[in-house]
């Protein structure tokens, strides 16, 4: 059996052109979410699964996993341009 430590964990787990998603499973959860703060990912899970999306979070990753958010307000942000367009009821004269 080969043991490593947290950091050895994280650093293998780093190692890796993609960064999509992780999971950390722990029986100690301020230790998970202590490993989760420096996972490389776009999301970490501790003790759940590397998939469980919901509509209203971002989804996405980072390297190689691609790029952007998908979800909530990331997902308006990903897929439209802010504009501003006005309307006059009336043309205008010009010169003032």
């Amino acid at each position: 059996m080969i043991t490593v430590d947290d950091d050895q964990a994280v650093a293998i787990a780093n190692d890796t052109d993609y960064g999509l998603t992780a999971s950390v499973i722990t029986e100690d959860a301020r230790r998970g979410l202590a490993m989760a703060r420096r996972l490389g990912t776009g999301i970490v899970h501790v003790n759940n699964q590397t998939v469980d999306d919901e509509p209203q979070v971002p989804f996405g990753g980072v390297k190689d996993s691609g790029y952007g958010r998908f979800g909530g307000r990331w997902g308006v942000e990903a897929f439209t341009t802010t504009r501003w367009v006005t309307l006059a009821g009336q043309h205008n004269v010009f010169p003032y």
